[in-house]
């Protein structure tokens, strides 16, 4: 039993959770000061929606990529292509956790219950722009962005320009650094007719783009730092600390050494989420 959660884990690389988790507290605490209102049932509440989107999300594109992974050697020893999960069973996982999410947004206010098949549906749809788009990955963060605004909407049932800025925040940046993931795959992408900056571009032009991606993350970062009444040496201190990160990933890897991806892509941004969110909540409620 404790083997089959795990797979489920590894399935959806639950860990991974920690990259647009930080900024939902973000949006969330943005509406508590703003509502003056908390109830622990409804952050949890926000909480399940972000695992069980993720997890539908991520579940589906392991079921619908299934061959392309079984083909890929990076990728072929997944849960599904291994054969530790049937796709049967991929299925009934990303149903039941589609119809958990719904479910929940249901318990939260009626318009994050309306939006809720929105949400659900760029999520999904990020697993077949790989079949016709080299933009890819950042419909992969359109889907990763939806986390501050969604957690706002949940206290505030309105959407405000704050939360959307975060929101922009995490777009760029994870698009930025699931090009530099993807750079490990770009070879195979090319050979299987599958589309991806890297493949569209080479890794080095690519890199490129993750970069110039990474730069307009950190410029909206100025611009709410300058037009919004933080605690600014705690934003500042924060938002520096995610920006040098970033600036980090990238030296850490280029076009003839790839062997640091991993470390780039989640150990480092993971890190940066959780320093840069906690500063902010806290340059927030100061």
């Amino acid at each position: 039993m404790t083997n089959k959660i795990k797979d489920y884990l590894n399935l959806v690389k639950f860990s991974h959770t920690i990259f647009a988790m930080p900024f939902a507290f973000i949006g969330f605490t943005i509406g508590y000061k703003e509502e003056h209102l908390f109830h622990i049932s409804l952050l949890l509440l926000v909480i399940l929606c972000m695992v069980f989107a993720r997890n539908a999300a991520m579940g589906f594109n392991r079921l619908v990529d299934r061959k392309f992974d079984a083909e890929n050697p990076r990728t072929k020893e997944r849960e599904i292509p291994s054969g530790k999960i049937t796709p049967q069973n991929a299925k009934l996982f990303v149903v039941i956790n589609i119809l958990a999410f719904i479910t929940c947004t249901f318990f939260i206010n009626r318009l994050c219950f309306y939006l809720s098949p929105i949400a659900i549906f760029i999520v999904l749809f990020y697993s077949y722009v790989k079949r016709f788009s080299s933009l890819c990955h950042y419909v992969l963060s359109l889907g990763l962005s939806l986390a501050p605004i969604g957690a706002y909407l949940a206290i505030r049932g309105e959407f405000s320009l704050l939360p959307i800025l975060f929101g922009m925040v995490v777009f760029f940046w994870v698009g930025g650094f699931d090009i530099i993931y993807s750079c490990q795959d770009a070879e195979f992408d090319s050979g299987f007719d599958l589309y991806s900056i890297p493949s569209l571009l080479g890794v080095k032009r690519a890199l490129l783009v993750s970069t110039i991606s990474h730069v307009t993350t950190a410029a909206i970062l100025v611009y709410i730092g300058f037009i919004w009444q933080f605690n600014l040496p705690i934003y500042i201190l924060s938002a520096s600390i995610f920006s040098g990160l970033m600036i980090f990933q990238h030296s850490i890897i280029s076009p003839k050494d790839l062997s640091r991806v991993n470390l780039a892509f989640g150990t480092t941004n993971g890190i940066a989420s959780v320093i840069f969110a906690t500063g902010v909540i806290l340059s927030i409620l100061i």
